[in-house]
């Protein structure tokens, strides 16, 4: 099967971690003989090395012409499980504000909303440089917080403006399209 390629693995291996590091962040009472700190390290090793696929993924899929159907479809859902299992992992904690995880998650389901209606008129809206910002900051905010460090909310924060603003150009790129 020509989709199920090296980059369209990667994704799937992050479709399948992000509930794994879910699960070392709020179902604590599993694992009961390790200690909170060990389960914020295993949930952010697999977050680290979930992130580190997206780059790859997308980086083989370009340079080798990887690139599928299925894989511009699982990439960001990948993307979107993976974030997702770690904001809502860490306002369940209570180390991420509920109010920035309501806005990033809005825009998120908003923009794919959009994305998919432009694939439905026979366009396509691909990810822009400040999304793929968007994503990275995103990506250091959830390290950042599972590990407990100093900034994480700082950086939660600046996610948020990022995601916000890097919606606003979709929304554009969205109108320029349908047209």
């Amino acid at each position: 099967m020509k989709s199920i390629n090296l980059p369209n693995a990667l994704a799937l291996s992050r479709v399948l971690a992000a509930p794994l590091m879910y699960m070392f962040l709020v179902n604590r009472d599993l694992f009961p003989n390790i200690h909170p700190t060990w389960l914020d390290y295993f949930a952010a090793f697999l977050f680290v090395l979930a992130s580190i696929t997206d780059f790859f993924d997308g980086y083989i899929a370009r340079e080798f012409d990887q690139v599928t159907q299925l894989g511009k479809i699982l990439d960001p859902l990948a993307d979107k499980m993976l974030t997702l299992a770690g904001f809502l992992g860490l306002m369940m904690l209570g180390r991420a504000d509920p109010w920035a995880i309501y806005l990033i998650l809005t825009r998120e389901f908003f923009i794919t909303g959009l994305r998919v209606s432009a694939v439905g008129m026979g366009k396509e809206i691909s990810a822009s440089f400040l999304g793929k910002i968007k994503t990275i900051v995103q990506m250091i905010a959830i390290g950042f917080l599972i590990m407990n460090w100093p900034g994480g909310t700082l950086l939660l924060w600046l996610a948020v403006i990022i995601t916000l603003y890097s919606g606003f150009e979709y929304i554009k790129e969205y109108m320029s399209v349908k047209d």
